[in-house]
């Protein structure tokens, strides 16, 4: 099992153990899927009576491999296929590759009996990426689309695009054809002007309870210690409903 947030490359990584284990032994028995068209495929077998022939192309392999397993909640019939589907192949001792954006236990309305089984082999935390494995993924990158990137422009981008590897290849693609259309060189300001809106800074802060409580005592010009007193004078008790009305 393979589980992780959007854009971190668990796809690719799938894909790539198909392809690894294809090289191994060239007559495996491979099936790749998403969830979705696993259950799309399941509900024309139901409709055109074709369920024993859906049934061989999944259960008669070596290595089924399943993308986004997390769209299995809430489909009982699809997980009632899956969970016999799953038996089949685990008993013939054959090999289950899935993908998730979150650890079986955490995805709801998912049966109890899909979730152990789930949980019963090897589960890898795709996580995201360090800040030298951002800059070796930007070079990667750079490099297949055969473009000369500055290293410090490539730090600047890894530094300030931290959330997935597909922001940060976009990231990438962004600042290049921003410098191609404005005709100016690739450097740290003009990668700053295109990705303005990626960076941490751009992005609006979680506003706390303190924040509000700093806000609103400076507002009243009163001291929060004085807010989170019991006194019911109104010149505080006022400023400390508005609080409490904002934290809600």
């Amino acid at each position: 099992l393979l589980y992780g947030g959007v854009g971190l490359g668990k796809t690719h990584l799938m894909q790539a153990i198909g392809h690894q284990l294809l090289a191994f032994n060239p007559l495996a028995r491979i099936v790749y899927v998403p969830c979705e068209q696993f259950t799309n495929e399941l509900i024309l077998s139901i409709r055109f009576e074709t369920t024993d022939a859906f049934r061989e192309k999944y259960r008669n392999v070596d290595i089924l491999m399943i993308d986004d397993i997390q769209f299995l909640a809430g489909k009982e019939r699809t997980q009632e296929e899956f969970f016999h589907t799953f038996n089949t192949l685990y008993e013939a001792g054959k090999q289950i590759v899935i993908s998730s954006d979150r650890p079986p236990r955490e995805i709801a309305t998912l049966e109890s009996r899909l979730r152990s089984r789930f949980e019963w082999g090897l589960s890898a935390d795709i996580s995201a990426p360090e800040l030298e494995t951002r800059m070796a993924i930007l070079n990667k990158k750079a490099a297949a689309e055969n473009l000369v990137f500055p290293q410090d422009v490539c730090l600047f981008i890894a530094q300030q695009v931290q959330s997935n590897i597909r922001e940060l290849e976009g990231a990438l693609i962004r600042v290049t054809a921003y410098a191609s259309l404005n005709n100016r060189d690739l450097s740290v300001e003009v990668a700053a002007e295109a990705i303005r809106d990626m960076m941490p800074s751009s992005r609006p802060k979680q506003i706390s309870v303190e924040m509000i409580q700093r806000f609103v005592a400076d507002y009243y010009h009163i001291q929060t210690s004085e807010m989170r007193s019991r006194s019911r004078v109104r010149m505080v008790s006022l400023p400390r409903q508005v609080a409490m009305h904002l934290c809600r």
